[in-house]
């Protein structure tokens, strides 16, 4: 009887863990993924490093981003963290 008790609470331990940890992360990373395949060349965005530049070339898994005037670099799809256009106040967003 204390065996399948103990089953018991080991799936009750990982449905737990399932709905209050790994759920809520699986839907981020969804949401995460949408937002990758929505980004346009133009789109003003942040990374997770906190670099601000706009799109100016989308490849499969690579943006390149213009920082300032001649300044481009190239970072990963997934590093690309938000849109901030509307986060920025409007003197900030790069012509």
């Amino acid at each position: 009887m204390g065996g399948w008790s103990m089953i018991v609470f080991y799936i009750l331990i990982f449905g737990i863990m399932y709905f209050f940890m790994l759920r809520p992360q699986i839907k981020k990373q969804k949401l995460q993924n949408e937002f990758g395949n929505q980004l346009k060349k133009g789109d003003q965005v942040a990374t997770t490093s906190g670099i601000i530049g706009r799109i100016t070339k989308i490849e499969e898994n690579i943006v390149e981003l213009q920082l300032d005037g001649k300044t481009f670099i190239k970072v990963l799809k997934s590093a690309i963290s938000k849109e901030a256009t509307d986060s920025l106040p409007a003197k900030q967003i790069i012509e």
